[in-house]
């Protein structure tokens, strides 16, 4: 499975997380969010202990830990700064 199959395959599974202002309807995207962002934290724990594996010699753990710690770089420069 294709990294884009498994994020909109997650999409459907846990649902809408962007409050619309309907209190209601964001009830649900309350609990949608805590799901996502649950998953979310334990993917990112997962990615940094691969990312430790950086500089390894065995080629295929530091390719792994490589990868990892490049995503990890790319990723904070991606994330908006509360202030933006």
């Amino acid at each position: 499975m294709e990294g884009e199959d498994v994020y909109q395959t997650v999409k459907k599974l846990i649902g809408p997380i962007e409050p619309i202002g309907d209190t209601w309807a964001d009830e649900g995207r309350w609990i949608n969010l805590q799901a996502m962002t649950y998953l979310v934290g334990n993917l990112l724990l997962d990615i940094s202990k691969v990312a430790r594996h950086k500089g390894r010699v065995e080629f295929s753990m530091a390719r792994a830990g490589e990868h990892a710690d490049k995503f990890k770089k790319e990723f904070r420069e991606k994330v908006p700064n509360d202030t933006d």
